[in-house]
């Protein structure tokens, strides 16, 4: 084939006449459509795989910390047998582990779950917005 014959997929439009030039702008939005559609597809399917990835990664963190933190505590009562007597040393670590229990359970109180019961409902303000148009429609 020859350079002549071989069309390019970009063409002038510098002649085209205005009708032409709208006429040609339906196809050119469905092209886009499909285009950012594509994308949309792409970036779900990547987002998808490292986010189960990221699952993964995670639980068998938690798994690992599940074991880990009772090995460190009885690495604790142990250190702590050296000095005092055993029973004296495990519960020191229990009072140290319910202290650190009511620390984070009233972070999370007066923290998060309060603010939670303060946020408006999505619903309520959709019935708002419903309870205006009525009465906009009622006047008419």
């Amino acid at each position: 084939m020859s350079p002549e014959t071989r069309r390019s997929p970009l063409r002038d439009r510098a002649d085209d006449g205005l009708l032409s030039l709208i006429g040609d702008v339906p196809g050119l939005v469905r092209n886009l459509v499909v285009a950012e559609w594509n994308s949309l597809k792409g970036y779900i399917g990547k987002l998808v795989k490292h986010g189960g990835f990221t699952a993964i990664y995670a639980f068998a963190a938690l798994f690992f910390l599940f074991w880990t933190i009772p090995a460190f505590l009885t690495f604790l009562i142990i250190l702590l047998d050296l000095w005092i007597p055993l029973w004296v040393a495990a519960l020191i670590v229990l009072a140290i582990g319910v202290v650190f229990i009511a620390i984070c359970g009233a972070l999370a109180y007066f923290g998060h779950i309060r603010k939670i019961g303060k946020l408006e409902n999505p619903l309520a303000k959709v019935k708002t917005d419903a309870g205006i148009v009525k009465e906009f429609t009622d006047e008419f």
